[in-house]
């Protein structure tokens, strides 16, 4: 049972980057997903959250800008990140939540 995260990178202030999470040993559609991230020197906060109808809810400081999402034929979340900022800079972790964290993806914004 794990979670493996992608997609993270450097991209330049405005940009676009999409972030993947496949999961195996378990049905990803089935249990409530989420997008954490921790950037430096700050605590650990939750981007956003997909429930296993396929509600979604957001974080305050990206709502309108990030969007979640799920293909459940390939059991893989994603993280839609438009119109990135500095401050988005952080370690991107996919979660089941509560009890499963897969390992971290870098997203680096700067130009």
């Amino acid at each position: 049972v794990q979670l493996q995260a992608s997609g993270g990178g450097l991209v330049q202030p405005g940009g676009s980057v999409r972030l993947s999470c496949t999961a195996s040993g378990f049905t990803l559609s089935t249990t409530f997903m989420g997008w954490y991230r921790q950037a430096p020197g700050k605590e650990r906060e939750v981007v956003a959250t997909i429930s296993s109808y396929g509600t979604p809810q957001y974080g305050d400081s990206v709502k309108g800008r990030f969007f979640i999402s799920r293909d459940n034929p390939k059991n893989t979340m994603y993280l839609q990140m438009n119109n990135v900022k500095p401050e988005d800079t952080a370690v991107y972790y996919c979660v089941r939540i509560p009890d499963l964290w897969g390992k971290g993806t870098l997203v680096t914004v700067s130009s």
